[in-house]
């Protein structure tokens, strides 16, 4: 495994690097997929707030709106955590979070006419799929069922 692809872990004698470490692109995923379930979460405090102070056409409309945001943005800001502590199972819920962003991106392109926040959340969802599904990501999901074979060995 390269150096690049590990943040932190041993040296052999040979000079070659242990994969004991989290790799760069699950600590870049969980950095973004952090930032996406604190947008969210942003989102609800808004919509809470909104709906107080009269801006929403209910206030029940507003708070539930909020409260669906909280929990679902919550659990993807519990992923990107895990992401960044080493936590496997983060990936799965961030792939999915990832994934039901892109068309979301898409409508702020094109229907919402808001091609800003549209580029933006598009680069962001694909650069965080980018990252979950890098090799080196990968192999580190791996790692725990069994051995994984070197490059120069694959078939």
């Amino acid at each position: 495994m390269a150096e690049q692809d590990v943040t932190d872990g041993d040296q052999r004698e040979s000079g070659d690097q242990v994969s004991t470490g989290i790799p760069m692109t699950v600590r870049v995923a969980g950095g973004l997929v952090s930032l996406e379930g604190l947008a969210g979460l942003v989102t609800a405090i808004v919509l809470i707030v909104r709906a107080l102070t009269g801006h929403d056409q209910s206030a029940a409309s507003g708070v539930g709106t909020a409260i669906w945001f909280g929990v679902l943005f919550g659990g993807v800001l519990a992923a990107g955590i895990g992401l960044l502590r080493g936590k496997r199972w983060g990936r799965a819920i961030a792939v999915i979070a990832n994934v039901l962003l892109l068309p979301v991106a898409w409508s702020l392109l094109t229907d919402s006419h808001q091609p800003l926040w549209g580029s933006l959340l598009g680069v962001v969802a694909v650069a965080g799929l980018a990252a979950l599904f890098a090799p080196a990501t990968s192999r580190f999901m791996a790692q725990d069922y069994g051995e994984i074979p070197a490059d120069d060995e694959r078939p």
